[in-house]
């Protein structure tokens, strides 16, 4: 009778664990699926920016013409910044690094171009460009908001990864932590503008 219950009891705690470990997993992959859908939500923000300038650029380039390198820069930085792309299963902190640096390089652009516009008084007054310039600034709004939603799910993520006792599932099935957006270096110093 005795060696019943135990054999009951074994079984008991061995199906509480399994059904322990298969809730626990469950849940892991379930936030690292937030953080991917989070990602992608970030991605298309970037690439709703990207869609905007080309419009800009040539609304600009009918009214500043001997403008072009800054219009060149421009161009360039976008071509720069759609190339650079991040799958969500390989997010490193190396690979968001890059990717926000390349990023970066096109909202300097964008600001270098924007100072240029202010010499152009004819062109601050047409309204395709008043347009463009409300939506890229929605925009980069909207790109502010997906990240700090970005990096709040890739917080909930890492602390389920890293509490006790999940992180011995998280380390099992291999579960690594999720980089953050971070401000980059050059945000430390003040835009210069000059007209």
């Amino acid at each position: 009778m005795k060696k019943n219950i135990t054999i009951i009891a074994i079984v008991a705690i061995a199906v509480l664990l399994g059904l322990w470990a298969i809730s626990g997993y469950n849940g892991l992959v379930t936030a690292e699926e937030k953080v991917s859908a989070q990602w992608a939500n970030v991605e298309s923000q970037y690439q709703r920016r990207a869609d905007l300038i080309p419009n800009l650029v040539a609304t600009v380039k009918g009214y500043a013409e001997h403008e072009q390198e800054t219009l060149e820069g421009v161009v360039s930085a976008r071509a720069r910044a759609t190339q650079t792309t991040v799958n969500a299963d390989q997010l490193t902190p190396e690979a968001l690094q890059q990717y926000q640096a390349a990023q970066g390089e096109l909202t300097q652009a964008l600001g270098r171009l924007l100072v240029t516009v202010e010499k152009y008084p004819d062109l601050k007054a047409n309204q395709n460009f008043l347009e463009l310039q409300a939506q890229l600034e929605g925009t980069e709004n909207r790109i502010s908001v997906e990240r700090q939603r970005f990096n709040t799910e890739a917080k909930a993520y890492n602390t389920a990864i890293r509490r006790f006792p999940k992180n011995l599932l998280a380390s099992m099935f291999g579960f690594e932590q999720k980089p953050y957006f971070e401000a980059l270096p050059e945000a430390a110093q003040a835009p210069k503008v000059e007209f």
